[in-house]
Formats: structure tokens, C-alpha cells, sequence
């Protein structure tokens, strides 16, 4: 997959590869954990979900310049608005995915109104459509490796 051109039917063709015992090569996030978090993330983008800024000011470019890079994200982080006890929230994987389908036609939905409007993310600060969608595909990368479904 291109990650640079985001397509939601290959995003969901992969997603719908993982099983609800589908084990991660690393970290302890349930397959079905991992799908709701990649949901909440969106959630963030579309400005649902709101966060305090965590990062310090003068740290922002120098996260926004990993952002641009090709520089994968680091195994095993953690984050503070991403809690690894979290109830799952979806009674199975399916439609945990089918949430997250949702959530991404209101993201693209949310931006399309408003091309200027940007959100704003603990650790980036305020990004644009084009500044999430850089964020999206890298985590979606991520997690995809981290579920062996990058092929």
C-alpha cells in the first residue's frame, strides 16, 4: 500500500485481514485494541475527541519535521491519551472496523467543509487535513506492522 495516497478500501481490505486473536509482533494491544485506537486517533483529527497540547511550543517543529520525514514511528510507544487497559468498546473486530470506517468518512467529511480548518493533536500541535493525513498514514503503517498486514 501507498501510504502517501490514503485509500479506504485498502485500508479496510487490510483491516479486514485481523482476526480478533490476531497476535501482535510486538506490544500488548489486542488486534481489536488496535483497530479502536487507530479509530480514536481519527476521532482526534476530526476534532470529536479533544486533547491538551503535551509538547512543549518550541518542540512542535521538530515534531512536525519527523511528521514530513520517513521516519517510521518507534515500537512500544506510549502515549498519554492512548491507554493500553482500555475497555473495548465494540462487542467484536468487525465492527470495531466498521466504526472505524465510519469515523474516516467523517474525517474526510469534516475537512472537505472546511479545507483551512485545522485540529489539534497533544504531541504535533494544530494540523491540517494534509498534516493528518501525513499522521494517519504513518500510524496506520505502524500498526499495520506491528500486525504483520503490510505486505
Amino acid at each position: 500500500m501507498d501510504y502517501t495516497d490514503l485509500d479506504i478500501s485498502e485500508i479496510i481490505q487490510k483491516l479486514d485481514t485481523l482476526k480478533a486473536d490476531s497476535k501482535p509482533q510486538w506490544g500488548e494491544m489486542s488486534a481489536q485494541r488496535m483497530v479502536e485506537h487507530l479509530t480514536d486517533t481519527i476521532k482526534i483529527a476530526s476534532g470529536k475527541v479533544k486533547f491538551p497540547l503535551v509538547v512543549p511550543e518550541d518542540k512542535i517543529e521538530k515534531m512536525i519535521s519527523f511528521l514530513d520525514s520517513d521516519k517510521p514511528m518507534a515500537r512500544n510507544i506510549e502515549v498519554s491519551f492512548a491507554k493500553k487497559s482500555e475497555d473495548l468498546r465494540n462487542e467484536e473486530i468487525e465492527l470495531a472496523i466498521d466504526e472505524f470506517l465510519l469515523e474516516w468518512i467523517d474525517f474526510e467529511e469534516h475537512y472537505s467543509e472546511d479545507p483551512n480548518r485545522t485540529e489539534l493533536h497533544p504531541y504535533y500541535g494544530q494540523l491540517n487535513y494534509e498534516q493528518w493525513c501525513k499522521l494517519n498514514a504513518k500510524h496506520l503503517k505502524h500498526h499495520f506492522e506491528q500486525f504483520g498486514i503490510d505486505a
